[in-house]
């Protein structure tokens, strides 16, 4: 199958989920080409910036793993005509 790009934004505003994050990142990290964390404290919330190289099919398993942990949110785009 084709490989596509992608980033996905993680937004952690709950840590209780933290350890479980990042045990999905470490199992997919053959898709992440590369991982950003930001602490916004005034806010009281983390984000991670993650860019993906996936298939569509890894990419969207990902994401489901990623939107069953609570006190997450997420959001993903895929690049188009990117060869």
């Amino acid at each position: 199958m084709k490989k596509i790009i992608g980033s996905a934004l993680i937004v952690i505003k709950s840590k209780n989920e933290v350890e479980s994050l990042n045990k999905i990142l470490n199992e997919n990290s053959e898709m992440i080409l590369g991982r950003q964390g930001l602490s916004l404290k005034e806010r009281n919330i983390n984000i991670i910036s993650l860019i993906l190289e996936g298939t569509n099919e890894e990419i969207q398993n990902l994401n489901d793993k990623i939107n069953k942990l609570n006190g997450l949110e997420l959001e993903t785009i895929f690049m188009k005509n990117i060869q």
